[in-house]
């Protein structure tokens, strides 16, 4: 991996990197206008004869990483030192909307057998679609290169974490979730409409819907697993839900055995929070065997339902104990339909507290304590 100088030329480095499947850092990129299918560097001349790449192939994609290979002539093949590498998300190709503002798009690599791995969390983010178009490059003995003409600009996206990333993010989870305090129901806080519509369209069954797009961008949750979002957290005082809600004065409460018992899986879904003190802990209730525990099996750490530092279901002599995790706010998503018969609905007496809603809320990428170190 070239090192090149923040300058206006591309200049030669001073510790080139021999490997450049190494992970890129900060000092590897070098900021290069691109204006049509021809480089306008200063200091970077343009030469028909080195081989344009074409047939650019993009494979093994991750949440920070992919690897690149594309076909060129033979023409001046042996005289290619470099790759220049325009990254661009897509929304917008000539803007730099990365997370640290002053990492341009442009990579410059040394000229390695192909394919080639990109790989930077700075620059690259989970779930998102980009842009690639490639250039190859001499450089000359006066620290300058000579240039082909653009690649054709190819387009992909970047993938959802992984279970091993999850699993980092789930650790970070535990480190905070203080002690556990018992529940017995498990409750859903919407407006009185929302019922009178369950009632009337569903026969009094709530159905599943696709999770919206709160929480980490990378959670491979979000707008893809359906469920039916519940709460359980409990008032230290009283040991009972919460009267307030920012969803609405009419709440659900169903038995927590209803839900979560030994026919259940649980997985841990997501850590977030939204710029300000309280975190969320996103777990997924699935019967085992339905559609929603294949689909969280392939993707999600699973937890045991009695040994975890979120939510517990355990036996006593009298019957399934439920506990939940004091110092985090646990949003759990139970996969099935539930029906309204197997609770209660009732009006709340507290405040309806829009501020609290998570609906489709941005992480924080800049708490250290539930981020970790790939895409946000």
């Amino acid at each position: 991996m070239e090192v090149p100088r923040l300058s206006q030329h591309i200049s030669t480095p001073n510790s080139p990197c021999e490997d450049m499947i190494k992970n890129l850092s900060l000092e590897n990129i070098q900021l290069c206008e691109r204006d049509g299918n021809k480089s306008q560097d200063s200091g970077i001349a343009e030469m028909e004869e080195l081989p344009v790449p074409h047939n650019i192939k993009i494979s093994n994609i991750t949440c920070d990483s992919f690897k690149i290979s594309w076909d060129m002539d033979p023409k001046s093949k042996d005289r290619i030192t470099h790759y220049f590498i325009d990254l661009n998300k897509k929304e917008n190709k000539n803007s730099n909307k990365f997370k640290h503002k002053d990492v341009p798009t442009k990579l410059v690599a040394k000229a390695v057998p192909l394919p080639m791995t990109v790989r930077g969390h700075w620059f690259l983010s989970p779930r998102t679609e980009y842009t690639v178009a490639v250039q190859t490059a001499s450089k000359q003995v006066d620290g300058d290169y000579v240039v082909s003409e653009w690649s054709e600009i190819i387009e992909f996206c970047t993938a959802d974490y992984s279970k091993v990333h999850l699993t980092q993010l789930m650790e970070k989870a535990e480190a905070i979730a203080g002690r556990m305090l018992k529940f017995s129901v498990f409750y859903r806080n919407q407006h009185k409409e929302y019922f009178d519509y369950i009632r009337e369209h569903h026969e009094s069954v709530m159905q599943p819907s696709p999770k919206d797009n709160s929480g980490s961008h990378g959670s491979p949750i979000s707008a893809k697993l359906e469920g039916i979002l519940f709460s359980c957290n409990t008032e230290f005082n009283t040991g009972k839900p919460p009267q307030d809600s920012p969803y609405g004065r009419y709440r659900v409460e169903i038995p927590a055995e209803k839900l979560f018992n030994p026919n259940t899986n649980l997985y841990f879904g997501d850590f977030y929070c939204m710029y300000t003190a309280y975190h969320y802990v996103i777990l997924v209730l699935a019967p085992m065997g339905s559609p929603g525990d294949e689909f969280c099996k392939q993707r999600l750490p699973q937890l045991s339902l009695s040994d975890n530092k979120f939510l517990t279901c355990t036996q006593e002599h009298d019957g399934l104990v439920f506990h939940q995790a004091q110092d985090v706010i646990l949003e759990v998503i139970y996969t099935d339909p539930v029906d309204l018969s197997w609770g209660n609905v009732a009006e709340i007496i507290g405040h309806q507290l829009m501020s609290l809603s998570t609906a489709d809320a941005k992480k924080d990428p800049s708490c250290k304590t539930c981020n970790i170190s790939v895409g946000r």
